[in-house]
């Protein structure tokens, strides 16, 4: 039988609060959305966009034990009532945290974090009982309800630490305590927050302000702001310092990579031991993130060889630059790039280049649709047009602009790759699917909220071309 992830009384003593109902119930999870609540979940009725009070009937209606709320009024079962739930499920967090011996992981960084987090969740998960974050699951609700998750018998947890102000990253980095604080890249994500690429540099550094004081702090050597990102790591509690990369002098150095449609391979020199491996994920941003996964596992006590075996398995998410080949109503195939899930000019410029990698089939082209890259600040137009040369370089042979700020790009693209302009990526699904034809790579590559992860999902599915044939 499964030892409940928490008791009614364990809950109550966590967070202060008082107990109505039953008195004796136990969790197995925690959940903040009756969408995905299971059954034996405690119901944590946030006040966020809506507020979850609004939801206890349907919590319980769905097999909910219990109830986290502020007013006990319209739940119908048993509650644990506080005066903030946000606040106890934080108290829920540290406690969890407190009470398990686990080697905790943070990772954070403009580009990668969620990337490098799912491939050192597999690895933690090959090496015995691991806790992760899900999704992107690193805000001030996300952080706090994964460390509420984490069983006691937790041997490693990676959480991923996300962030769009300075001062953010302090405030989960102290809440997690991690022994092992990653930064993967800094790039120039949330300029429009934080003003300056030294900035959100400063920002991101704030994870090692939360390590405990045996604890490991790594960075990308390769990065312009290494020097920088080291200086903050160095003025922390951290005992040992690590740096990854392609840099002679990195304790993780990636002495080779190469990455193609049907995967990548490299060469590490992990503090000496050189590890071949193997990625069914594409793309020369693999490198950066195999660095850091390597250095945080050889931080945690794992053997290398034992994590390029896992990483064999490991290839990137829906949204995050998978290789995806899809059959077309006329006959052939066309390979998708789907990299919709978010976009910075460093991460663009990643995607392009992998594009650029890719050899097309008979008589196909590189493609790339791009949309809107968001929170740029007043650098926006030039960052936008900036991506031409790269498109160029990637020898790249059409591109569909979709967004109000690609219209900087579009209007200064040699006219041979200007294949298209739409305003916004629902009026540019079927300009793009229609110019698709079997042999094509074509990269979908746009912020979050420029919509193209809409184009992604119906060329994966095909649906997008019974448009185009109605």
């Amino acid at each position: 039988m499964l030892k409940p992830l928490w008791t009614a009384r364990q809950a109550m003593a966590a967070t202060g609060g008082m107990l109505t109902g039953d008195l004796d119930w136990t969790c197995s999870g925690l959940s903040i959305d009756t969408r995905s609540i299971m059954p034996g979940d405690l119901f944590v009725a946030l006040k966020d966009v809506r507020d979850g009070h609004e939801f206890i009937t349907d919590a319980m209606a769905r097999g909910a034990a219990a109830c986290l709320v502020t007013d006990t009024s319209n739940c119908p079962g048993p509650a644990l009532q506080v005066k903030d739930t946000l606040r106890a499920l934080r108290a829920l967090g540290a406690a969890a945290r407190d009470r398990s011996s686990a080697v905790r992981i943070a990772v954070t960084g403009s580009v990668g974090k969620t990337s490098v987090k799912e491939a050192l969740a597999a690895v933690l998960r090959a090496a015995g009982p691991a806790h992760w974050s899900v999704k992107s699951y690193n805000n001030h609700w996300g952080v706090p309800l994964t460390l509420a998750r984490m069983p006691a018998e937790t041997q490693r947890a990676v959480f991923e630490l996300g962030m769009n102000h300075a001062g953010e990253i302090h405030d989960l980095a102290n809440l997690v305590r991690p022994h092992i604080a990653l930064i993967t890249r800094i790039a120039p994500a949330h300029l429009e927050h934080l003003g300056t690429i030294e900035a959100i540099a400063d920002a991101k550094a704030e994870i090692y302000e939360g390590l405990e004081p045996d604890g490991v702090a790594i960075y990308p050597a390769d990065d312009p702001l290494a020097e920088r990102l080291a200086s903050h790591a160095k003025r922390s509690s951290a005992a040992f310092m690590l740096d990854f990369g392609r840099s002679a002098k990195a304790a993780i150095r990636m002495e080779s990579f190469e990455t193609g449609l049907g995967g990548s391979d490299g060469v590490v020199n992990v503090m000496g031991v050189r590890v071949p491996f193997h990625l069914a994920a594409t793309g020369e941003h693999w490198a950066w993130n195999a660095g850091a996964v390597f250095a945080a596992a050889a931080a945690s006590g794992l053997d290398p060889r034992q994590v390029a075996e896992t990483l064999r398995t490991v290839d990137a998410e829906a949204g995050r630059g998978r290789a995806i080949e899809v059959a077309l109503p006329k006959g052939g195939h066309f390979t998708l790039l789907d990299d919709a899930y978010n976009a910075n000019p460093v991460s663009m410029a990643a995607a392009i280049a992998s594009l650029g990698s890719a050899t097309p089939g008979a008589g196909g082209r590189r493609i790339a649709v791009l949309g809107d890259m968001l929170e740029l600040g007043p650098q926006s137009p030039q960052l936008h047009r900036g991506l031409a040369p790269a498109l160029v370089e990637a020898n790249v042979d059409a591109v569909f602009s979709c967004g109000a700020l690609m219209r900087e790009l579009h209007d200064h693209l040699p006219d041979r790759l200007r294949a298209g302009y739409a305003a916004n990526a629902g009026e540019g699904r079927e300009m793009v699917a229609s110019a698709i034809r079997a042999g094509d790579v074509v990269l979908i590559k746009g912020s979050n909220g420029s919509g193209l992860h809409k184009i992604a999902a119906v060329l994966a599915d095909g649906s997008a071309f019974n448009l185009t044939e109605a």
